[in-house]
């Protein structure tokens, strides 16, 4: 969704934005893997002070995954809020610059225009957790049998040791 930078009023600009499992589908990198995202709305505002843009928001969706202990498919709620300051791009690039905190917050426009579809996607990529659970006590698969242990004990006997390693049980460290 791109924002011609002149269309945004002296007093902003308030926008509801709603974006479909299918557009998510397609603008989602593939090497996240299969996560599926319902639709989400986002609410943002955009206040322009002469070429920069100031964007300030919220998102809310929902995530589709397997749990990474028991495979579950689990829906979970994702909701977060954020803020970009856009400057209109430099003319030309310094071949090699360093980076100031200030660069670090800031992202570039091109063509009198802010396309809020990269910043949309960021934001639900920032929200989706490194190890999706079910929940935080979740036990798992049985190692031997594949059964779902929070649905119960399996019939597999204790775990059994390795004889060949029987012996380091008598050992004993000295500190």
């Amino acid at each position: 969704m791109k924002i011609n930078i002149s269309q945004i009023p002296e007093e902003g600009l308030n926008l509801q934005i709603e974006k479909d499992e299918a557009w998510f589908r397609q603008a989602m990198p593939a090497e996240l893997g299969e996560h599926g995202i319902s639709a989400a709305e986002i609410t943002c505002r955009l206040q322009r002070v002469r070429e920069t843009v100031y964007v300030e928001g919220e998102i809310k969706a929902e995530l589709s995954a397997a749990c990474g202990r028991c495979l579950e498919e689990i829906k979970l709620p994702l909701a977060g809020s954020f803020r970009y300051t856009l400057i209109p791009a430099p003319k030309e690039y310094a071949e090699e610059s360093e980076l100031s905190a200030e660069d670090m917050d800031s992202l570039y426009y091109e063509e009198e225009a802010v396309d809020l579809d990269p910043i949309i996607v960021e934001q639900v990529i920032l929200q989706i957790p490194m190890k999706i659970l079910c929940r935080e006590d979740c036990k798992g698969l049985c190692p031997q049998c594949g059964a779902n242990l929070n649905k119960g004990k399996c019939s597999c006997p204790e775990k059994p040791v390795d004889e060949r390693l029987a012996v380091l049980k008598n050992l004993k460290l000295e500190n």
